[in-house]
C-alpha cells in the first residue's frame, strides 16, 4: 500500500504534519469549514478509511470541535465507523451533554477498553458524568489495578484535586542512586507519558521530596537520590477546592504539583494543563453564574435551557415589580412632568451598569482572592471614590443635556443630583453585595446580579423622582 493510498485526494498521508495543519486549519487555528464537510461526507458515505484517514492526525480538541459541529445523528455515526481509531480524549474537550450522548451511543465494553488507554484523569473526566449504573459496569470491566485507581479518584468530590490529578507518575526512593533511578526510568512499562518530577517517598508511600528531570540527569550515578532531591513545594491537598489549586499554580509558577492525602501519601500529580482548563472552567462558570444561567452549556437541548433560566428570570421579575412599586409611589410626580418618565430609564440604566462594572471587579477579586482582610478597607474605598468621581463627571453632563433639551434648568439640577446619588449607591452595592455573600458563605457570583439590580434600580428612581417631587412642591 502506497502512503497515499486510501486517503481522499489521495494527499492526507503523504503531506508533512505542518503541510496537513496549513491545508485543513485557518491562520487563528480554527479547523476549515471545508474540512468539516469532508468528514460529515465521508461519515455520510460510511467510507471508514478516508474518515480515519482525516481524523487520525488530529489533536483531540480539534476532533472535540468536529463532534460539537456536526449534528448528533452524524456524530453517532462518526464515532462508530472510526471504530478503534477515535480518540476518546476529544469527549474531554466538548460538553457534557454531548459527551454524554456519545458514551451512551456506545457498549459498556467500548468504553471501557477506550478509557483504559487514556490517562486517569481523562478517564475520571468522562465517568464522573454518566450514571452510577453504566459508570460500575465500565469499571468492572477494565484491569484491576486501572479501576482501583479511577475509584479513588472517582471518591474525592466534584471540582477538587483529587478529582483533577493524574494517578500516573514516578516516585522512588531516597535510599536508591541516581544510577538506579535512571534505569528504572529506561526500563519500566507502566509509566505516565509524560512527567517533569521525580517524587520521592517513603517505603509508605509518604511524600519527602522530589527532583526535577534537569537535576537528575546532570547528577553522577553513583550519588544517593537523598542528596540532590528537593523538599517538595506547595503540594496540594486530595480534597483541596481545584480553584484553589489553581491560585498555588499561579502564585509560584508551578508545572506541576504532588497531590497528598490525609495522612501526606502520594496519591497524585496535578499538572499546568489541568490547571488551564481548571481555569477556565471556573472563569466561564462564574460569568455564566452571574447571567443567572447555573450550568447551561451551548450544547444543552431547548426545554433544558428554558428550565435553568426560568428560576433567575422569575427572580428578576419580583425585583422588577419591586422597582415599579417604588415609582408607582411617584404616580403624580409623574403626571405633573411628563419629561420625568422620559428621564427615569437614563438614571436606571446608569446606575445598573456602574454597579455591573464594581460587582464584576468585587467578584472576580474575590475568587483569585485578590481581596483579602488586609485590602478590603483599600478596595471599598477606591470603588466608593469611582462611584463618586463618576457621578460628579456625568452629573455635569447629564444636567445641562436635559437643561436644554426640556428648557428646564431645575429639572437639569434635580437630574444631576440623582445622578450623583445612584453612582454613589451602585458603587456601594456593587462591592459591599459581594463581600457580605462572601463573608456568609454564599457564591458571589450566583446572588450578587440580582440584589446589585434591585438596589440601583430602586435607588435610581428613588432619587430621582423623590428629588423631583421636592422641586414640584408634590411631596
Amino acid at each position: 500500500m502506497t502512503d497515499s493510498e486510501n486517503t481522499p485526494d489521495g494527499d492526507v498521508k503523504s503531506q508533512t504534519p505542518y503541510a496537513y495543519h496549513l491545508e485543513y486549519y485557518s491562520d487563528d487555528g480554527v479547523l476549515r469549514p471545508e474540512f468539516v464537510e469532508r468528514i460529515k461526507q465521508a461519515v455520510e458515505e460510511r467510507d471508514a478509511n478516508i474518515l480515519i484517514a482525516l481524523i487520525t492526525p488530529l489533536h483531540g480538541s480539534d476532533l472535540g470541535e468536529i463532534l460539537s459541529a456536526v449534528d448528533p445523528s452524524t456524530r453517532k455515526d462518526l464515532v462508530e465507523l472510526a471504530g478503534n481509531d477515535f480518540d476518546f480524549s476529544a469527549l474531554t474537550e466538548v460538553d457534557e451533554s454531548i459527551r454524554l450522548e456519545v458514551v451512551n451511543a456506545l457498549p459498556n465494553a467500548k468504553v471501557a477498553l477506550a478509557l483504559d488507554e487514556l490517562d486517569s484523569d481523562d478517564a475520571v473526566y468522562i465517568l464522573e458524568d454518566m450514571t452510577a449504573e453504566d459508570r460500575e459496569e465500565i469499571l468492572g470491566q477494565m484491569p484491576f489495578h486501572e479501576s482501583v485507581r479511577l475509584r479513588r479518584s472517582l471518591e474525592y468530590p466534584e471540582e477538587t484535586a483529587g478529582r483533577r490529578m493524574q494517578t500516573e507518575f514516578v516516585a522512588v526512593p531516597p535510599f536508591w542512586t541516581i544510577g538506579q533511578s535512571i534505569d528504572y526510568l529506561r526500563e519500566a512499562d507502566n509509566l505516565p507519558d509524560r512527567f517533569h518530577e521525580i517524587y520521592v517517598v517513603t517505603p509508605q508511600f509518604e511524600l519527602i521530596g522530589s527532583m526535577d528531570l534537569d537535576r537528575l540527569l546532570k547528577a553522577k550515578r553513583n550519588q544517593n537520590v537523598s542528596e540532590i532531591q528537593n523538599d517538595t513545594q506547595h503540594p496540594i491537598r486530595a480534597n483541596m477546592d481545584q480553584e484553589e489549586a489553581a491560585q498555588i499554580f499561579e502564585k509560584y509558577d508551578l508545572l506541576s504539583a504532588a497531590v497528598i492525602d490525609e495522612s501526606n501519601r502520594l496519591v497524585g500529580v496535578m499538572t499546568i494543563d489541568d490547571i488551564v482548563d481548571v481555569i477556565h472552567q471556573e472563569a466561564e462558570e462564574d460569568i455564566r453564574r452571574m447571567a443567572g444561567l447555573g450550568d447551561e452549556e451551548i450544547s444543552d437541548k431547548m426545554l433544558e435551557a428554558v428550565k435553568s433560566r426560568f428560576s433567575w428570570l422569575l427572580i428578576n421579575l419580583a425585583t422588577a415589580i419591586l422597582a415599579s412599586v417604588v415609582i408607582g409611589m411617584f404616580d403624580a410626580t409623574i403626571d405633573e412632568m411628563v419629561a420625568l418618565a422620559i428621564l427615569m430609564p437614563i438614571v436606571a440604566s446608569m446606575g445598573g451598569n456602574a454597579g455591573t462594572q464594581t460587582m464584576t471587579v468585587a467578584v472576580r477579586a474575590l475568587a483569585t482572592r485578590d481581596i483579602d482582610i488586609y485590602n478590603a478597607g483599600r478596595v471599598i474605598l477606591r470603588e466608593l471614590n469611582i462611584g463618586v468621581f463618576n457621578g460628579l463627571f456625568f452629573a455635569l453632563i447629564i444636567g445641562p443635556v436635559t437643561a436644554l433639551w426640556f428648557d428646564n434648568w431645575g429639572l437639569g439640577v434635580v437630574i444631576s443630583i440623582a445622578m450623583l446619588i445612584n453612582m454613589v449607591s451602585a458603587a456601594a452595592a456593587g462591592i459591599f453585595i459581594p463581600l457580605i455573600l462572601d463573608r456568609l458563605d454564599i457564591d458571589p457570583a450566583i446572588a450578587s446580579s440580582v440584589f446589585v439590580t434591585t438596589i440601583t434600580d430602586i435607588m435610581g428612581f428613588a432619587a430621582f423622582l423623590g428629588l423631583a417631587a421636592l422641586w414640584l412642591g408634590l411631596a
